[in-house]
């Protein structure tokens, strides 16, 4: 409850937030918001300037820009979330596993790991899109096997910190199960910075998944996708520069409430920060009071 009063109270995370369920939504239901279909080709209307019909105008085949704006959300957020969700599962089966259990089972897995973060991201993404091919599976495919190594190890720390503590060894020692042991009391307190380290990747792997699409690597055409369609404005882009500042836009705009919601959440979930930032507040409007009592001064 404390979380989401202080997202509520916090204007800008609650301003992220509800970008983020707005897009999700239109996302989803997408076939509703999109007026026109956004494979439609409608070569009499090639670059033609926004109208009442099409108020976004049309790209290089007469297809509504709006719309394709609209069912773009669903592979560059939506399948996005997804491929988050299930990587986020597995580090934290993984992570659960090897902080908890320790002894050689951590150890193979932290090695396995180690081996799977010895190269930068990017590079195991491409590997592997050039191993499968290019297209959108692939490239969920790529961020789940090189995305869950990093979130079993950054959760394999959060567990070995609560397995610690007194309640814990005390459930062990009177015969409480594992399974029980770690669904009762360390799941509820790791499940706070599994939320903040979730929601730190999410906007990057956005940036990432329309970056591969621009590079021709993601969703092929005819779908939309809005790294494809900053790819397909290039030629026009002085000409018609609004025709690649729609999807460039809408990247930057939920990439940038992602981060600012995670940024809260990280606040709201850590009462150390949630402090340190009040005092944060408080040094900036007495000094901000000061250098007014000086200006009428």
């Amino acid at each position: 409850m404390n979380m989401w009063k202080h997202l509520i109270k916090d204007k800008l995370a609650g301003a992220s937030l509800s970008i983020v369920l707005i897009t999700i939504h239109i996302g989803i239901f997408a076939p509703l918001f999109a007026p026109h279909d956004p494979e439609a080709v409608h070569m009499e209307l090639r670059f033609a300037a926004s109208s009442w019909d099409y108020l976004l105008g049309n790209d290089h085949l007469g297809r509504c820009i709006l719309s394709r704006l609209i069912y773009g959300i669903r592979p560059s957020v939506l399948w996005v979330f997804v491929a988050l969700v299930i990587s986020v599962g597995v580090g934290t089966v993984i992570g659960f596993i090897a902080g908890y259990f320790r002894g050689k089972t951590d150890a193979l897995f932290m090695r396995i790991c180690d081996v799977m973060l010895s190269f930068p991201g990017y590079v195991m993404t491409l590997a592997i899109i050039g191993i499968l091919g290019a297209g959108l599976e692939n490239i969920l495919i790529a961020f789940i096997l090189t995305k869950w190594a990093w979130f079993a190890r950054v959760i394999r720390t959060s567990v070995m910190q609560y397995a610690e503590s007194d309640y814990v060894r005390f459930s062990q020692a009177i015969g409480v199960s594992n399974l029980h042991i770690m669904a009762k009391h360390l799941i509820p307190v790791s499940l706070p910075d599994i939320a903040v380290i979730a929601s730190s990747s999410f906007g990057s792997m956005i940036l990432q998944i329309s970056g591969f699409s621009f590079l021709g690597l993601g969703i092929q055409a005819p779908h939309a996708e809005w790294g494809m369609m900053v790819n397909e404005a290039r030629e026009v882009m002085f000409s018609r520069p609004e025709l690649m500042a729609a999807p460039g836009l809408a990247i930057m705009i939920v990439v940038s409430a992602v981060n600012f919601l995670s940024d809260a959440l990280q606040v709201a979930l850590d009462p150390k920060l949630m402090t340190f930032k009040g005092k944060l507040q408080g040094h900036a409007a007495a000094s901000a009071a000061k250098l007014h009592k000086k200006e009428v001064a």
